[in-house]
């Protein structure tokens, strides 16, 4: 798209997708993305293959291999233990070693390697909380409506019927499963290829599972109680979405940040005025190499991001512009100085984020800074 002069304009996703479309986060051994007889299947062949261990078993080989990675790992987490073995397998390099290359890039950082794309922006669309708790319960009843639950029975038959044939540990309660097309429309936690990872069946497996002899009066309940629960885990979903947005946009060390623009949709009937109209008016202006009339967000920061931030190029880009332009005014050029020495920067009214450091260790003296480091 770029080699047509074409905008790219990425529109929904998972944080995960969003994060590896505008970063180098993922591990390439070059073996994976293949025709099948090209070694590709090979790959998928070895990871079942590997799915077929114990837990146990595969924990203690990555230990050999990547002490560092098996020890970073949660010892039943059976998908991220098998990656970080199969890379291993493929490449003879650990995970571990593979990261640390990866982030030493040049505009790499504790997260991952740099960005792929020069000036990517990101728009965030937020709303008000009770605005949009309001909204995911309605998706849950419409997704109710859809035929959710019907799907859930066929889904929990061939889960148990599954089981019993197989006979083997190869089915875990993570388990992937082809769906039918209407549940893969439904459920967020569907991968592009239509296997699905499902840890959300727990919020009816009451329901699922409640003996014959149960009453319908009992059966309605255990309903009810699913679907409230499904609605809890909803909210609780977006909201760590959220937590997501500023750990690892907002709040990313450097000058490895795109810019971050928060646009309003609590009240949808002003789309075009709250979204789409500002949307283009920043696009437009990025476009020009103008500084659009809406600003970034901006976030408050503690101390380790802080420093960070003073060392970066963005950073001391802006300063040495900022002395050119009052290169007259001494003074003005004492106030420049005083921005990489200082606690303490401006903050557009109504445009901030807060976060405070994940170390209970560390002393934070929170300072405010754009997030366009």
């Amino acid at each position: 798209m770029h080699s047509r002069d074409t905008l790219p304009v990425v529109v929904g996703g998972t944080n995960y997708y969003i994060e590896s479309l505008l970063w180098k986060v993922l591990v390439d051994t070059g073996q994976e993305t293949g025709a099948p007889g090209d070694g590709g299947d090979g790959a998928l062949d070895r990871k079942l293959e590997l799915e077929k261990l114990g837990v146990e078993e595969l924990h203690k080989r990555l230990a050999e291999v990547d002490p560092k990675m098996a020890a970073m790992l949660h010892p039943n987490d059976k998908r991220k233990i098998t990656r970080s073995l199969q890379i291993h397998e493929m490449t003879g390099v650990s995970h571990t070693r593979w990261l640390q290359e990866q982030r030493g890039q040049e505009g790499g950082d504790g997260l991952g390697g740099p960005l792929r794309y020069s000036d990517p922006c990101i728009f965030w669309l937020h709303a008000d909380t009770e605005a949009l708790d309001k909204r995911l319960d309605a998706r849950v009843d419409e997704m109710l409506s859809a035929g959710l639950i019907e799907e859930l029975r066929d889904f929990h038959v061939r889960f148990n019927q599954q089981k019993v044939q197989d006979d083997s540990n190869l089915i875990t309660p993570a388990l992937y499963s082809p769906l039918p097309l209407r549940l893969s429309l439904l459920c967020p936690h569907v991968s592009l290829s239509g296997w699905l990872l499902w840890p959300d069946i727990k919020e009816f497996h009451e329901f699922l599972t409640a003996p014959e002899s149960s009453t319908q009066l009992e059966r309605d309940a255990l309903k009810d109680k699913g679907i409230e629960a499904l609605k809890i885990a909803t909210r609780r979903y977006a909201r760590k979405q959220n937590k997501w947005v500023r750990n690892r946009f907002l709040k990313r060390p450097g000058d490895n940040v795109p810019l971050v623009f928060g646009l309003e949709v609590t009240d949808v009937s002003r789309w075009e005025e709250t979204v789409l109209n500002p949307a283009l008016q920043i696009l437009d202006s990025l476009s020009k190499g103008e500084e659009p009339a809406i600003q970034p967000i901006r976030i408050i920061i503690g101390d380790l991001e802080w420093t960070a931030h003073l060392k970066s190029k963005k950073h001391h880009h802006h300063v040495r512009k900022k002395r050119k332009t009052d290169s007259g005014c001494e003074a003005s050029s004492s106030a420049v100085d005083s921005v990489s020495e200082d606690s303490s920067a401006a903050v557009a009214p109504g445009s901030t984020e807060t976060s405070q450091e994940s170390s209970p260790e560390a002393v934070t003296t929170h300072k405010e800074v754009p997030v366009t480091f």
